[in-house]
């Protein structure tokens, strides 16, 4: 059964030989929307106009060819996100080579097989929906962590500051980029529990009291229940992890369950360690900015204690780069500064 019209992806075909547009269109028309285009420059103008789910690119034509077509797609930011496919009798590596350092995702070779045609336009549409589908959960992301911000006396600048200093630590304490940038993303969420918390004890300018501070602590908690239960390895988990992990204490002191040393995972120990330093060297309406020596100080006297002695040394090693974080992302209207 053919795909309903208007749920169809585009397609943009490109191809100065009739009968190979004709060909394409016999294999793809059932399940896409299609475009023609006989040369480069009108595919060129159709794609910046359309903004097709994906390109399917002779190498060989007169004018501008594939290769040129291809790298000025690339450098336009409008379509430079858009997949090309090569379709080409060349089958020399070289050539394949040049289609894959001109920016073309794959390869198909003439005379086109139905089958093959089908199968690589799915398997290219499908890594598309995905990247968008990861685009996507990064935005709910940091929205979730903006609703937490307008609850607190904290700062979009705060969240940015510390996810930064997060993502230095991790990769100085071994993560690969990848994990380093996970835990970027998920590191805005740690306090998005203090949506639960009611304004009067959040937003209260003084101490807390024993009763007040009781229901400050159930925000790792609450935080946890809001991001919910998700598959080991995603960014959602790891959301969850910080949120849950980032107020306990090396010495076991700390909350909502008590844990100790290695026992607490490595990302909360490292979001403890970063967001408590900007929480000291940024001011506050109760207090003034801590200078950057007082809170390293801090850092070094709460080793073993409330945080990993490893990771604080880690830490004050990356202090230049940590202090190229901290101006780069500086509160603008503020009379208090960390020295």
């Amino acid at each position: 059964m053919s795909v309903p019209r208007q749920a169809k992806p585009l397609l943009l075909l490109v191809d100065d030989e009739a009968a190979n547009l004709q060909l394409l269109r016999h294999i793809l028309q059932d399940d896409y929307a299609l475009l023609f285009a006989k040369d480069g420059a009108r595919a060129l103008a159709l794609a910046q106009q359309e903004r097709p789910a994906l390109i399917l690119l002779d190498v060989m034509m007169p004018g501008m060819s594939g290769h040129e077509a291809c790298r000025s797609l690339k450098a336009e930011p409008l379509t430079a996100a858009i997949p090309v496919i090569f379709v080409t009798a060349l089958n020399d590596m070289r050539d394949e080579l040049s289609g894959f350092e001109a920016g073309a995702v794959d390869y198909l070779t003439k005379p086109l097989s139905p089958a093959i045609v089908r199968a690589r336009v799915r398997t290219h549409l499908s890594l598309v929906r995905i990247d968008e589908l990861k685009e996507t959960r990064l935005q709910i992301v940091q929205r979730l962590g903006l609703a937490a911000e307008y609850k607190d006396n904290e700062t979009g600048l705060h969240v940015i500051r510390m996810s930064h200093y997060a993502r230095l630590l991790g990769v100085a304490a071994g993560m690969d980029e990848a994990a380093a940038d996970d835990l970027l993303h998920a590191a805005p969420m740690h306090d998005v529990g203090k949506i639960g918390i009611p304004d009067r004890i959040l937003q209260k300018p003084g101490k807390l009291d024993a009763d007040e501070w009781a229901v400050m602590q159930t925000h790792a908690r609450i935080g946890g229940e809001i991001l919910g239960e998700h598959a080991a390895g995603g960014m959602l988990a790891l959301a969850r992890e910080i949120a849950l992990s980032h107020h306990e204490k090396w010495d076991g002191s700390g909350y909502p369950h008590g844990l100790a040393g290695e026992a607490i995972p490595l990302a909360g120990r490292i979001v403890a360690v970063a967001d408590v330093f900007d929480a000291l060297t940024s001011a506050r309406p109760y207090k003034r900015a801590w200078p950057v020596a007082d809170a390293v100080a801090y850092l070094q006297e709460q080793k073993g204690r409330h945080f990993d002695a490893h990771l604080v040394d880690l830490f004050v090693q990356e202090m230049p780069a940590i202090d190229a974080i901290r101006l780069r992302w500086a509160e603008k209207e503020t009379g208090h500064t960390a020295a």
